[in-house]
């Protein structure tokens, strides 16, 4: 029997992005989130921020709405069962991070609520 993985009660996953080219990334995000929407019957489901540049950097959010996490989640089965990670939000991490790692970007990904309120300090 396929795992449900529990929803949070906050609707979506904010994901902080970190990265040289702001462009780049933000378009291939982009492009990534909506073939991912298209795959899965969705639309609307992600929202980009604009970016902040500091130290070289461009530092900017990607909010995703965890209905859509939870129909990739369905439709890819036990291969996103097999992502590392513990639970949804940590999955589609990895998920997203393997996706923007092949188009050769330079880019880090980290959920932001995790980064606010951990050994990570503040983003």
């Amino acid at each position: 029997m396929r795992k449900r993985y529990d929803l949070v009660l906050e609707q979506r996953l904010n994901l902080n992005v970190s990265a040289i080219d702001y462009d780049k990334t933000s378009r291939e995000i982009t492009s990534t989130l909506h073939a991912l929407e298209e795959m899965v019957h969705s639309e609307n489901d992600f929202v980009i921020t604009d970016s902040e540049f500091a130290f070289g950097w461009h530092f900017y959010v990607v909010s995703v709405n965890r209905e859509l996490i939870q129909k990739l989640a369905d439709q890819m089965g036990q291969d996103f069962d097999n992502l590392k990670g513990k639970g949804l939000d940590k999955k589609f991490l990895t998920w997203l991070t393997k996706k923007v790692e092949q188009k050769k970007l330079k880019v880090k990904l980290a959920i932001k609520e995790e980064m606010e309120s951990s050994k990570f300090g503040i983003f």
